[in-house]
């Protein structure tokens, strides 16, 4: 749809008017009209802007990314335009929740397979649950501490709370009516039936209850609230039931019972009787356990009568506010700090919608919460739990598929050291297997020649390989030594886990640095060869993690280059000592020179542009929320260098902006993985230069966390990128959404006569052209380069 247009003028004042929603509320019983994604962050945001119709078809035309044609000299930035005027920046809240937003449209998008849709209402429940537990306790903190700054568009804490809760309650709204109006009655139609207790059959009903007494009831805990037992703790996202009961003198009394998070969220009845047994073929009947539960109260509660039962759910502050400088051990204070997110204040009560006010006032009361923090839905509850991923019905799936062999990697007779030296290698995670970075870390666990290895470990998961390996290194006498980052939000077990067994087995440990997060993915092996060492590095976008590495797309390098072995020696001296040194050759570090170092990189391609050598800037990333780099962008886009961004999730910048950003170009690609990578392009006036690391264009990973951006600098693997991802990535007409300058996104919709393409499904389909020669892999690069004024 075209981008609606504002008649005001940028930095003319600030207009809070209300949009209109592009989706429908469900339900007729909820309180007030809440604005869809798009309107209410152009409202909240309220950027007064003039914004030019983009259709989806021209938005979707790659641009072109060779670097061969100089652009004409220009003049130099307007400096008229004040590029700090709050309506020129969109809210981050509010951007995030429009990314959810973004995730809601894959659950309606009847070309993913069903279940598969059901996977992304998984994921926008936990996203939504993060959200609550983190942007909207900090924003209630701020609220109750009185903090008066205002965001980047202007809003204050209280203003950015009210616009939260709505935008977020609406996504609530709408993903339980995509489950209710199309999931569900399109999975019975598939042969996949997700049954009320109430409608089962006689015999089903029976099985059922037989399942409740033999394996529900025992794990059962029925808590009382009385004057004598006070109200139980609620623990953070677990589903409950309000139970309302009335004993024999007919008074009524509470209890709560909390449904089982050990259990399946679906339990499995048999099919219904009468059927055949082609019909029997590939079905599955469930009912939710919560209603299982609330049909059997009965033997809870032997005696009573139940009233009424009441599904509800809270979501708790998962905050962590570490005193590092005052911490004796930052391990036990880690701990601590976990033990204490269990019991977080509440930020959030979601009820059924059907919940009586008594008992709305119980809960309330008790959890010590406003009204504006409970959300009354549809069931179910809980929508993270719904998981049919096991259920084997690859139809409703989607298509499997085997990673492919690195390029440089396929010889059998080649060892990975022997790969390196002749060539940097890089990996396109997951269409190329994360195996070899696996099997590079247990090579060098086990060869006589390797004198030490150093890594960054930030969120490696329960089942660990690089750790095992690390282990094993260590058990065979290298000198092993790992930052273990246990300030990674939400890892923090994992983390501690991790550390103690690696320090059992004599590894040096770091658990990170005084008040910054260590977000670097970053190792290093040191291998004696002939009559000197060389150093082997790793570098890359994404964690050591082998489940991750199957669900997001990363990028992965391996180098021996001198120059980056001897950076990298430097940070780690870092992170394990006090080296201070600022020296870094040809890696970008936060938070040292990272800022500083793209900052020039920036100008640069100004100067370029300025010059008549034609400015191009083509930047990969989650996020986008740091202003001044968002106010250098905009001077870029001024100058008239051609700006595209690929930013999947919080984007601040507004496109489109005459006189501002006209000339940039913001992408959101959301599908089967999770875009993760980040590749920084500067065409650099035809001497492309390429940065990829772990750092977003956000304040808190330039100032405040340590990461890494480093050049990719074989000119064959500077094409692939180029011209093999971040070309794909530009022609995506399938699952790209354009970003308008009021922060909406407008699907993308192939042209007239174009082909679909949906990049992930290309890099499945062309990942094995990389198990091929470098010869080979350039004439197959030359055939797909886009031509000059795509």
């Amino acid at each position: 749809m075209p981008t609606p247009t504002r008649s005001a003028t940028p930095g003319k004042g600030r207009h809070r008017g209300k949009g209109k929603g592009d989706g429908s509320r469900p339900g007729g019983r909820r309180s007030a009209a809440v604005a869809t994604g798009a309107a209410v962050t152009a409202a909240a945001a309220a950027a007064d802007v003039t914004t030019p119709a983009t259709t989806a078809s021209t938005a979707s035309t790659a641009p072109e990314v060779s670097g061969d044609v100089p652009g004409d000299a220009v003049t130099p930035t307007d400096t008229t335009v004040d590029l700090t005027d709050r309506s020129y920046y969109i809210n981050r809240e509010l951007s995030m929740l429009t990314f959810q937003r973004r995730v809601l449209e894959e659950v309606r998008d009847e070309r993913n397979p069903l279940i598969e849709r059901v996977k992304f209402l998984s994921i926008l429940g936990s996203n939504l649950g993060e959200f609550f537990m983190v942007r909207v306790a900090g924003l209630r903190q701020q609220v109750e501490a009185g903090v008066a700054d205002l965001s980047a568009d202007g809003m204050t804490p209280a203003e950015q709370l009210v616009a939260c809760r709505e935008l977020a309650y609406q996504l609530m709204y709408e993903a339980r009516d995509a489950w209710v109006s199309e999931i569900v009655p399109q999975l019975a139609e598939a042969g996949v039936h997700i049954h009320d207790f109430d409608t089962l059959g006689e015999a089903q009903r029976a099985a059922a209850i037989a399942y409740f007494e033999r394996g529900v009831f025992p794990v059962l805990t029925p808590l009382a609230f009385d004057p004598g037992r006070p109200f139980p703790h609620i623990s953070n996202l677990s589903l409950n039931l309000a139970v309302l009961l009335r004993d024999e003198n007919d008074q009524q009394l509470f209890a709560r019972v909390k449904v089982p998070s050990s259990l399946p969220r679906l339990a499995a009845v048999p099919a219904p009787k009468g059927l055949s047994a082609a019909a029997k073929t590939r079905r599955y009947d469930f009912v939710w356990l919560e209603q299982l539960i609330a049909a059997n109260l009965g033997e809870l509660f032997p005696g009573m009568t139940s009233v009424g039962t009441y599904a509800f759910r809270v979501t708790r502050d998962a905050e962590m506010s570490i005193q590092e400088l005052e911490a004796d051990d930052l391990l036990e204070t880690i701990e601590e700090g976990v033990l204490r997110r269990r019991f977080g204040s509440v930020v959030r009560l979601t009820i059924d919608g059907t919940t009586p006010a008594d008992v709305r006032h119980i809960l309330l009361d008790n959890l010590d919460l406003e009204p504006e923090g409970m959300v009354a839905v549809d069931p179910p509850l809980g929508m993270s739990g719904i998981n049919l991923l096991g259920l084997d019905r690859p139809d409703l799936k989607d298509p499997p598929f085997v990673p492919a062999v690195p390029e440089g990697l396929g010889d059998p007779e080649l060892s990975i050291f022997a790969a390196i030296r002749k060539h940097d290698i890089l990996i396109h995670r997951p269409y190329e297997s994360f195996g070899p970075v696996v099997d590079w870390l247990e090579s060098a666990a086990h060869d006589p020649d390797v004198l030490a290895i150093k890594m960054t470990l930030y969120r490696v998961g329960r089942n660990a390989p690089a750790v095992a390996a690390l282990l094993e290194a260590a058990r065979n006498g290298k000198e092993v030594a790992v930052l273990v980052e246990l300030k990674a939000r939400f890892d923090e077990e994992s983390n501690i886990e991790w550390a103690r067994a690696l320090e059992d087995e004599g590894v040096h440990v770091v658990y990170g640095l005084v008040g910054i997060k260590t977000h670097s993915k970053i190792a290093m092996v040191v291998r004696r060869e002939g009559d000197g060492i060389r150093r082997y590095v790793h570098l890359g976008t994404g964690n050591y993690n082998v489940v991750t590495a199957r669900l997001y797309t990363d990028l992965d390098l391996f180098t021996c280059d001198e120059v980056i072995g001897q950076d990298a020696t430097e940070l780690f001296n870092f992170l394990t000592g006090f080296s201070r040194s600022r020296d870094y050759k040809k890696l970008l570090v936060g938070p040292i020179n990272l800022r500083e170092r793209f900052e020039a990189l920036l100008e640069r391609e100004i100067d370029h542009q300025v010059a008549g050598r034609g400015g191009h800037l083509i930047f990969k990333m989650n996020s986008l929320i740091d202003r001044k780099m968002i106010a250098t962008l905009y001077r870029a886009s001024q100058a008239g260098v051609k700006v595209d961004l690929l930013v999947r999730g919080m984007c601040s910048l507004r496109p489109g902006i005459p006189g501002v950003s006209d000339n940039i170009k913001v992408t959101s690609i959301v599908g089967r993985f999770l875009e993760h990578s980040r590749i920084y392009w500067f065409r650099n006036g035809g001497a492309e230069e390429v940065l990829v690391g772990s750092a977003d264009l956000m304040p808190r990973n330039l100032n405040r966390r340590v990461e890494v951006l480093f050049p990719v600098e074989d000119k064959a693997l500077v094409r692939r990128l180029r011209d093999d991802i971040l070309a794909v990535y530009l022609r995506d007409n399938v699952k790209a959404r354009f970003m308008q300058a009021d922060g909406s996104y407008v699907h993308a919709v192939p042209a007239e006569g174009e082909e679909p393409l949906d990049s992930q499904v290309w890099f499945i389909e062309h990942a094995s052209d990389r198990a091929t020669s470098p010869a080979q892999s350039d004439r197959r690069r030359g055939k797909r380069r886009l031509p000059a004024g795509h």
